[in-house]
């Protein structure tokens, strides 16, 4: 909510690269978004009715395809299960998705589920299904959004698949952001993405979120959120939830997918999350390696890769996440919503402040050596 001691902020937002936050030592891809994975698509489905709802609905496609037909490997990590992951399962059971994946509301994640299985049953050559796992993500909006009244219609879980498209992925206070909360300040939507060179083949790994949750903010590193002296300590309990999706083309199993996402759940501790009692927190990992070879060359045999290689792909994980949630937080705007209640951005002005004061000592301690 908001407070007196944070610093106005106006609503020109900028991403952690734009600051000079670069997180890790990998190099990002040409979006820095988890679109940066040949074939994945992100769209959005914002909803702002009057002063009370603020929600919407975001969707990642893994392909063009038909889901149901051409299935992709993954795999889910929970690390706390405070939430309503729909079709976790059977990708637990089988190792595969087969619909795409869709986040919204905790309580319109039932309407969000007929929607896509709608969208997914009308697919040509799914006429004879009778059958579907369909993935639908949330976190609770509610400080934001009246979400008891669920606004969320299959219109605009529609509107989110059939609008998804390749490139650039809006970021912070849209679709499935709209309403959300992140360590106290606006959250919302974020990306980012990994290169991975292996065998002279070039492998992308892209990570979307979906920030709702708390803890003592950390960026790059530097302790913001105790030089603004707001934390879950602060009448913050931290509890929330976040969605993880991360999407590669590296050639991964179905088991590698989920040691994949647990690592992504690293991301998040490294932005200052201790993973809250009342947190949902989930991330879900795919391939799309059988499908892809825009980054390979025609003589270049691609082979699985063996355990003892995964290393770069679980340090592209970790990183690419905690960008993500920097995106998320950074791009988000202040929004005023459910009775009045008003959620301030997280203030660029102090976050370039520290960074240049915590720098500034870091390298007189060192030259002093």
């Amino acid at each position: 909510m908001r407070k007196e001691n944070l610093v106005p902020v106006d609503q020109d937002r900028s991403r952690a690269r734009d600051i000079g936050i670069r997180p890790g030592i990998l190099q990002a891809g040409e979006f820095n978004g988890i679109t940066d994975v040949p074939g994945v698509k992100v769209g959005h489905s914002t909803i702002r009715l009057g002063r009370d709802v603020r929600t919407g609905v975001t969707a990642i496609l893994p392909h063009n395809g038909n889901t149901f037909r051409t299935k992709v490997p993954a795999g889910v990590y929970v690390g706390n299960g405070f939430g309503k992951l729909i079709g976790i399962t059977q990708v637990q059971e089988l190792g595969y998705l087969e619909s795409p994946i869709v986040l919204t509301n905790t309580l319109s994640v039932w309407r969000a589920a007929e929607a896509v299985a709608d969208f997914v049953l009308a697919q040509r050559g799914n006429e004879q299904v009778q059958s579907v796992n369909v993935v639908v993500g949330e976190t609770n909006d509610g400080i934001l959004n009246d979400i008891r009244r669920v606004h969320v219609e299959k219109a605009h879980v529609l509107e989110a698949l059939t609008g998804a498209s390749s490139g650039i992925v809006s970021e912070g206070s849209v679709g499935a952001g709209t309403g959300t909360v992140a360590f106290g300040f606006k959250g919302g939507i974020g990306t980012s993405s990994r290169l991975i060179l292996h065998d002279d083949v070039r492998h992308s790994l892209g990570v979307l979120v979906q920030t709702n949750f708390g803890g003592l903010l950390v960026m790059d590193g530097l302790p913001i959120g105790r030089d603004l002296n707001h934390h879950f300590l602060d009448g913050n309990t931290g509890d929330g939830s976040v969605m993880i999706v991360v999407a590669t083309d590296a050639p991964l199993d179905a088991r590698q997918l989920t040691r994949l996402a647990k690592r992504a759940m690293l991301g998040i501790s490294r932005t200052g999350s201790p993973i809250a009692n009342g947190s949902g927190d989930y991330a879900i990992a795919f391939s799309v390696a059988s499908l892809q070879n825009t980054t390979r060359t025609k003589d270049i045999h691609v082979r699985d890769l063996a355990d003892d290689e995964l290393t770069p792909m679980f340090q592209a994980a970790v990183e690419a996440t905690e960008e993500a949630v920097y995106n998320s937080l950074l791009m988000a705007t202040t929004t005023t919503g459910f009775k009045g209640v008003t959620i301030e951005s997280l203030p660029l002005s102090v976050v370039e402040r520290s960074m240049i004061t915590h720098r500034y000592h870091s390298n007189s301690a060192f030259r002093r050596y």
